[in-house]
């Protein structure tokens, strides 16, 4: 797969326009926050699933750009009001001016979540690569000392420093230690990272039982089998079911619009029959829906950063029936 994945990317410059938007159609939800919301709302209505927003871009160019994220982010949350929507927010601190200017980064970032506050919508930190790994949780950790608790982060499976990062979370936001574990798209240099498929799996497992121990929200990120596999049987130790109260001592209290203390998280288009199989056995599971004019920098990011998703892409293409969105 690796193999096949680097000539999928070194054609992607050549590639028409059009040909990556049929492929991205199914893993993005159209340009328009409007194009989301229907999304979000047919899918809700067939499956009962609930979802995360993510407007398409990152690593702004310039400070000037942060503002449009930051206007684009208050639309998406009045719209999740407006149509009553079981979904919270994903955001990329690059995109809110992070490398850039930190103080207005943190400016803009503390704006939205006020905003969202006000409506007991959660937001999510996105991790992005290694350069604002400690940034990032710095970020975090400033917001909670602000007293906007509905915050959380996304931290990467595949980096030796994420057990570290966990502890040192939980040990300064004890009940409202709030992540996101996946295994992390950014391929990382091995001086810093797992980098072979086993390896990065275990760390996933080692993250996540570190993770609900200390009785921290975990939203499980992943759609490989195994792993799921893993996580769910982890869930049965700790005696959290799908239909029973978080049973952990040391938890925080139920949080609005999510689960016993856990969730599942796939992207949109990837793996439909594992997440309605999720979705049957009663367990809550949230969609990443992005949209934005963005799309195709995205699809090519995707596709740059890890080539094995281009054999995902193929088979979705090519076996249709293995991937229904």
């Amino acid at each position: 797969m690796g193999m096949f994945g680097r000539m999928v990317v070194g054609v992607l410059p050549i590639m028409p326009r059009f040909m990556v938007g049929w492929v991205a159609k199914r893993y993005v939800a159209g340009k328009t926050i409007d194009s989301a919301v229907s999304t979000m709302l047919e899918m809700g209505k067939k499956e009962g699933c609930c979802f995360t927003v993510d407007v398409l871009g990152e690593e702004i160019s310039s400070i000037e750009e942060a503002d449009f994220f930051l206007q684009e982010y208050i639309r998406v949350i009045d719209a999740i009001v407006e149509h009553q929507l079981d979904a919270n927010i994903s955001i990329k601190p690059t995109a809110f001016g992070l490398l850039i200017d930190p103080d207005i980064a943190y400016k803009n970032i503390q704006e939205l979540l006020t905003k969202a506050a006000k409506h007991d919508i959660f937001v999510r930190f996105d991790m992005e690569d290694h350069r604002v790994t400690q940034t990032t949780i710095d970020m975090l950790l400033k917001m909670h000392e602000l007293e906007l608790n509905n915050v959380g982060i996304v931290l990467q499976a595949r980096l030796f420093r994420t057990l570290d990062d966990i502890q040192t979370i939980c040990d300064t936001l004890d009940v409202n230690a709030d992540f996101r574990i996946c295994k992390g798209i950014y391929l990382e240099s091995s001086e810093i990272a797992h980098t072979e498929y086993h390896r990065i799996n275990n760390g996933f497992s080692e993250a996540l039982e570190l993770m609900l121990k200390n009785g921290s929200y975990c939203g499980i990120a992943t759609h490989d089998k195994p792993v799921i596999k893993d996580s769910l049987i982890q869930l049965r130790n700790m005696g959290m079911m799908p239909d029973k109260p978080d049973p952990r001592k040391n938890a925080g209290p139920n949080r609005k619009m999510k689960g016993p203390g856990y969730e599942f998280q796939m992207l949109l288009g990837v793996r439909g029959e594992l997440r309605r199989r999720l979705l049957k056995d009663g367990h809550k599971v949230r969609v990443y829906i992005p949209f934005g004019e963005k799309w195709y920098e995205y699809s090519h990011r995707r596709l740059r950063e890890n080539p094995d998703i281009a054999w995902h892409v193929t088979k979705a293409l090519f076996m249709p029936w293995s991937n229904r969105r």
